[in-house]
Formats: structure tokens, sequence, C-alpha cells
């Protein structure tokens, strides 16, 4: 294993662009699944022998990906998905927990559009492990344009990142069918309510959800055409078929499969989650304003 260095894996926007900024302070490798003509760009297994990775990977592929090709020799891990598997309704640290010791584990949370962050522009992310050892390394890495703080709240991290995609779908399909600023921001507070009633089920902290991870990212993916999520919602309201939309974005948008993972979880736990089910609901086919109807409803 090669000490001190650092390699991304996983080059899609996100990917490319944390690559970017951690190319800045030092070397840093880049490899995916198909070869792409980025600086530095490397085989897996050139990329794996990096004492730190950064893994940059979708959400729904990374347990297959970590069956597949990961081994385990020691190396720091930064996990830069934000998911939550849909068939099985695991969260991201209780898969790699299979694979990575908890103290070599950390995850990136925080409002921060690639499309931004590969331009330079300022920002800040939390580092969330329960090794404040590991964040103290990864740190460094880091720009100075990319501000990094440090939490121990893994689950609330995960369940913040994931569930924002999810309510930035239904922040796009109220923006698409322009019901107004008043029902936008009414969705996105009660969704932050929502989220952190979620989180809070499966042990997260309160705090979270009103700092960056939480309240930050919710705010930023949910109000913007930068979010895949939000993109996915506007078409949705213009009565675009799922399979159409995805095929016109040309990228992954988490939020879909996200949604069908936390309806499962709801369901399975009784957790009350009236704006994710419907977000749910209107991906399997339901009528945006008949979702709207029950919303007002409930």
């Amino acid at each position: 294993m090669r000490k001190n260095s650092i390699a991304v894996i996983g080059a899609g926007k996100w990917g490319q662009a944390l690559h970017f900024a951690l190319s800045q302070n030092q070397e840093c490798l880049i490899t995916s699944r198909t070869k792409k003509e980025i600086k530095n760009f490397v085989d897996l297994n050139t990329a794996m022998d990096c004492e730190y990775l950064v893994i940059a990977i979708p959400a729904q592929q990374i347990k297959q990906w970590l069956k597949d090709n990961f081994v385990f020799k020691g190396q720091k891990i930064l996990v830069a998905s934000k998911g939550i598997e849909a068939n099985t309704g695991e969260f991201l640290n209780e898969i790699y927990a299979q694979f990575v010791p908890e103290k070599n584990i950390g995850f990136i949370s925080g409002p921060s559009f690639a499309a931004e962050v590969i331009k330079g522009l300022p920002a800040a992310i939390v580092i969330n492990s329960t090794s404040k050892e590991l964040y103290d390394e990864f740190a460094p890495f880091f720009p100075n344009f990319l501000k990094t703080y440090y939490s121990k709240d893994v689950i609330g991290a995960e369940v913040a990142g994931a569930y924002k995609n999810v309510l930035a779908i239904a922040s796009g399909i109220c923006a698409g069918l322009n019901l107004g600023n008043n029902a936008r921001a009414s969705l996105i507070s009660r969704g932050l309510v929502e989220m952190q009633r979620f989180g809070l089920h499966f042990g997260a902290k309160k705090s979270s959800f009103v700092g960056l991870s939480g309240a930050g990212d919710l705010f930023l993916t949910a109000s913007s055409t930068l979010s895949r999520n939000y993109r996915v919602g506007l078409g949705l309201a213009e009565g675009k078929s799922l399979d159409t939309i995805l095929e016109e974005l040309g990228e992954v948008a988490e939020g879909v499969m996200t949604a069908q993972a936390v309806y499962k979880l709801s369901e399975d736990h009784e957790i009350y989650t009236p704006i994710a089910n419907e977000v749910k609901f209107i991906l399997d086919g339901k009528n945006p304003l008949d979702s709207l109807k029950d919303l007002l409803k409930s």
C-alpha cells in the first residue's frame, strides 16, 4: 500500500469534482469503471493501493461493487455517496461495516454541488466518523475553498444525505406544478421535520438536521435545477414518464431509489413520512395533483 497517497474511486460528476478539489494540495489519482480522459486517471488496482480512498460510487451499486472489487488492506476511506439501498433498506454504513473496520471509515455530507466545487467556489462539508483521528488525517487533503467540519453522528449524516434527495424530488414537483413560493417553503420545512423524525428513530442526533448535513444540504438540493433530483420532480410535474426523465438526465438521481427504501423502512418501523410516501407513489405512477390533495388532507 502506498503511504500518504489518495485516490477517488468513481468518476461521475461528484467524483470528478472531489478529484479536482483534492488535487489542489497533492497528487490525487482517480479511477472508474470506464476509462476517462482525466489527469492522473489510473486502473482500479493502482487506485486501491493508495492509503486514502474517497469512494464516489452510486449508492445502489456499492454493495455489489464491494463484493466484486474491494480488498481491505488497511486503507482509510471516505464515502461520498448518499442513499439507502432500496432492496434491503440498509444504510451505507451498515453495508461498509461488512468490509471495513469502523475506525477506518467516514462519510461526507453537507451542501456541495459538484458543478460549483469543480469551479473552486467556496463550500463547507462535514466528515462524519466515529474516529476523530480519521477526520484529522483526511482534513488536510481538502483545499481552502472547502471548509471541513467534524461530526461523529454517522447515522444522522446518512439519513440527511439520503432523505434530502427524496424531498428535492418533491420540491421539483411543487415548482413544476407552479404551486408558489409559500407551498415550496412549507414543503421544505415540513420535509425537514419529517427527515428528522425518520433519523431520530434510527438513533441520529437532532442537531445534525439543523446543520450543514441536514438543513444546509436540503435547502440547496431542494431549490436549484443544478440538483438532479429536483429536475426529476420537474419532469414528473410535466407528466413525463420516469424512464424518459432519467434518459434525459443521463445521470443517477439517488432520490428515485431512496424513495423506495424510505417507504419500506417507514412501513416496517411505523414512522410517519407522508411527503416521502407521496414521492414514492408519484414515482410509481400516481398523479401529482392527487398527491397534493392527499398531503393537504393528511
